[in-house]
């Protein structure tokens, strides 16, 4: 065990820089509150330094109950890189709000308890991580003040709270058969306990991390936020929590949940067949494009959960992962950035983009066909990464519903770019140019992540389980 808090220096970094912004706000005369978002950038990054430093030192646990490994590091990557992205959306939008520094404030938060989540490796700073990772997450979804962002934060806080009870019985439980709460232990005990016990708190742990990934039965809270929140907070919640709740799925399936007398992967595989079928469906009769990336946003955790069910079975499911996770963030702030840079929600506002906005145009498009798994894009990388790790791991069925989904999603990702590159007067305008250049980032990234995916594996794959 490591007691060296340096090691904990990226997460320190971003803490220390939300609580300087929070003073910061709390002081500066509101015409000076842009300063907020520069210290909130800057922490961001900072922590992103720290972190690519800290991947080049040996691993292992610090205070017993933080991982320090490759899933660690790519999380704390995604996380920090996303959130200043998001950043970046929101200094321009919030100028001038009475609380824009509390807005960044709350978006560093959100995003500390993501990658406390992913690092988790004891029961109750998982919990710890869930709580820091939802509370600020429910602030941002209502923060217009809004009829429909409060809407959208009660259901988010309702839903989110329930599961977290649940998943706190489901820790107690847990707790109650193997005496301890540390995932090595619970590895240890879990198989010498009660079958039908272990699958009550497994279940009920689960649910709650479910929540953060937005997986069925828990994703109806991701639409309504996805619409009714400011486009930015739908752009973070719909993206950087799931980093993390994937991220902490894929080390309790690899720590404790492999050895559990519970048939935990048919679960999980039921599940994620359940949601990618359930998102696309569901996306196929939205005219709302905020909705129907809040539905896309469920499909996609679907596809993400099938390395998760593949984790401990072969050397591919955990470089799958963190590539996909990866993927998934840069795309779909990208595609977010997009409908944040028209500034209008309905698929036809979005009528001429390409007369008007022919780079915004490529970027939606680059986005949109990612998501489907369009070569070369980084999200094509992740899929196949992820159908073949759940192929290997004897989920050849599981394989085959996530390639008929991939297929059937093609049709709601053209009714967004066909009305976008239709000829004829363009109605659509631009409301922000910074908006505009984060898509167009995001859809650059996403494609040179997807061509040097062959550079990046072999480093990810260190570490990796044989």
């Amino acid at each position: 065990m490591n007691e060296n808090p340096l090691d904990l220096l990226p997460e320190l970094l971003v803490l220390g820089g939300a609580v300087i912004g929070l003073l910061a706000g709390s002081f500066l005369p509101r015409d000076r509150r842009r300063a907020v978002a520069w210290i909130c950038g800057a922490a961001l990054a900072g922590g992103t330094a720290a972190a690519v430093a800290a991947a080049a030192r040996p691993g292992g646990t610090v205070f017993g109950a933080y991982a320090i490994d490759p899933l660690t590091h790519v999380a704390r990557v995604t996380v920090m890189l996303a959130t200043l992205a998001v950043v970046v959306l929101a200094a321009g939008r919030a100028r001038g709000h009475p609380r824009e520094a509390e807005e960044h404030v709350l978006l560093l938060l959100a995003a500390l308890g993501a990658v406390v989540l992913a690092a988790a490796d004891d029961l109750l700073v998982l919990v710890a991580a869930y709580l820091l990772a939802s509370i600020p997450a429910y602030a941002l979804a209502g923060i217009a003040g809004d009829a429909r962002g409060t809407e959208a934060a009660l259901k988010y806080y309702l839903m989110g709270a329930f599961l977290g009870v649940l998943m706190l019985a489901g820790v107690t439980l847990l707790y109650g058969l193997a005496g301890s709460t540390a995932y090595p232990v619970l590895g240890g005990r879990l198989p010498a306990a009660s079958g039908a016990a272990v699958a009550c708190g497994v279940v009920a742990l689960l649910a709650g991390v479910l929540f953060k990934v937005g997986g069925v039965p828990a994703h109806f809270w991701v639409p309504d936020v996805a619409e009714g929140a400011p486009a930015v907070a739908a752009a973070f919640v719909t993206t950087v929590p799931k980093v993390g709740g994937f991220v902490a799925l894929a080390r309790m399936a690899g720590e404790f949940l492999a050895a559990s007398p519970v048939d935990w992967r048919l679960l999980a595989a039921l599940v994620a067949a359940a949601t990618m079928t359930l998102g696309n469906l569901a996306a196929f009769f939205q005219d709302n494009v905020r909705r129907l990336l809040g539905y896309s946003t469920v499909s996609q955790a679907g596809y993400l959960l099938l390395p998760v069910v593949a984790a401990g079975r072969g050397g591919l499911a955990e470089p799958a992962l963190l590539f996909y996770v990866a993927a998934y963030a840069v795309t779909n702030l990208g595609a977010f950035a997009v409908a944040v840079a028209v500034g209008r929600d309905s698929l036809d506002d979005h009528a001429g983009l390409a007369r008007r906005a022919p780079g915004v145009a490529v970027a939606l498009a680059v986005c949109l066909l990612g998501f489907v798994g369009t070569p070369p894009t980084a999200v094509f990388a992740g899929k196949v990464l992820a159908f073949t790790a759940a192929w290997d791991a004897g989920y050849a069925w599981l394989a085959v519903v996530a390639a008929v989904n991939t297929v059937a999603s093609v049709f709601y990702y053209l009714r967004w770019i066909a009305p976008a590159f239709r000829p004829g007067e363009a109605a659509v305008r631009i409301r922000s140019r910074t908006a505009a250049r984060v898509a167009c980032g995001a859809a650059a990234i996403s494609v040179l992540l997807g061509v040097a995916s062959g550079l990046l594996l072999p480093g990810l794959s260190r570490g990796a389980p044989p």
